[in-house]
């Protein structure tokens, strides 16, 4: 049943909702009664609150109960501007809106409740959903000049206008510089940072060094690496090379260093030399450090490559996408342009961050979860 605690300011932001105008059309002021798709949506609305609170059901039924009605209550902002509404003065629908936000916040309570998928996926999907209604209404209702900030729509209609621009920049960005910049630079961190291991005075003499390169701006390095390698792919895969390689040998040093000296000391019992007690205690304790440092590189390499892209490139790729378009004004491309970037920097994230919980599920780090 709905808490009380929720209850009471749906009711005291519905009822005074229904008495503010809704908006103007046509230079009049629009009442709730003007608008069927109004009155449609507020009882609606009504009906599914009143239903989820009369019959006592679990935390899933309840929030299914409710979804219906406030999907109803979502629509009616769009349906009003549609109709060539303006929202801007519609004090009541935008408290409306409000006592909408409140029950969905509520769903998202009762959900977080629920085992399984219905909690990690579904609550995570609803507050995104959330975030971008808002955008959307904010936009559209207040008719904010879309080269300030587009509404959502008009970034997913670019999307599809220019699908085949953005999948040869996504191959030109991501697959040719980003991957191999990447690769080769977490892989040369990974194979100093042994050396600099076995080899101590190798590490006294790098981290300074790394400590300074890593001080330095990408905008410094991106012209460079441009004059040194081309304006093609070489040169943004050589500037990703360089922000990923101090972060990996960082972060390998420090993960070889984390094995306990009686961990140690049992593999000089068993007489296992340096490389034997590498492979079989101090990489595997060092997984997680390991990791941390993919992880991290995983955005940095992402945002080097686009940015390197602004200072020389062919007419393709994602930065020049970007700073093309911004010249031209076109945003909502930008945006979609952004909105790719952001889709691949956290599908690069989540699966290290699977894998890192696959591989290292028997580590103490993460034993406890």
């Amino acid at each position: 049943m709905i808490k009380r605690s929720l209850m009471t300011p749906f009711v005291l932001l519905i009822l005074p909702a229904f008495v503010l105008p809704l908006g103007q059309k046509d230079g009049m002021t629009l009442s709730w009664w003007q608008s069927a798709p109004a009155m449609h949506s507020l009882a609606l609305t009504l009906i599914s609150f009143f239903v989820a609170r009369r019959i006592p059901r679990s935390a899933l039924r309840e929030s299914l109960l409710l979804l219906p009605g406030l999907v109803i209550g979502a629509l009616l902002p769009l349906l009003l501007i549609e109709d060539d509404v303006s929202l801007a003065q519609g004090l009541g629908l935008w408290v409306f809106v409000a006592g909408i936000l409140a029950l969905l916040w509520h769903v998202m309570e009762r959900l977080t409740e629920c085992q399984g998928a219905l909690r990690h996926l579904l609550v995570p999907a609803l507050f995104g959903i959330m975030l971008l209604y808002l955008w959307e209404i904010g936009v559209r209702g207040f008719e904010v000049p879309s080269i300030l900030l587009p509404a959502p729509s008009a970034i997913i209609q670019a999307l599809f206008a220019q699908t085949a621009n953005l999948k040869d920049d996504f191959v030109q960005t991501v697959v040719k510089a980003v991957l191999r910049g990447y690769l080769w630079g977490c892989g040369a961190g990974f194979v100093v940072a042994i050396l600099a291991d076995r080899l101590p005075f190798l590490a006294r003499g790098l981290l300074p060094f790394g400590t300074l390169v890593s001080a330095i701006p990408v905008v410094g390095i991106a012209p460079i690496m441009v004059m040194w390698f081309g304006f093609d792919w070489p040169s943004k895969a050589a500037v990703v090379v360089v922000m990923t390689f101090f972060p990996m040998l960082v972060n390998t040093l420090a993960g070889l260093a984390a094995s306990e000296t009686i961990q140690l000391d049992l593999m000089r019992s068993y007489a296992a030399g340096y490389w034997r007690t590498l492979a079989m205690l101090r990489l595997p304790n060092a997984l997680p450090f390991l990791f941390n440092g993919l992880k991290i590189n995983s955005t940095l390499a992402l945002i080097g490559a686009i940015v390197a892209e602004f200072f020389g490139t062919p007419v393709v790729g994602m930065g020049f996408r970007i700073s093309t378009e911004v010249a031209r004004m076109n945003l909502s491309i930008v945006w979609a342009t952004i909105v790719i970037a952001g889709i691949t920097g956290s599908a690069m994230y989540g699966g290290l961050s699977w894998l890192e919980r696959t591989v290292t599920a028997w580590h103490p780090s993460y034993r406890g979860r």
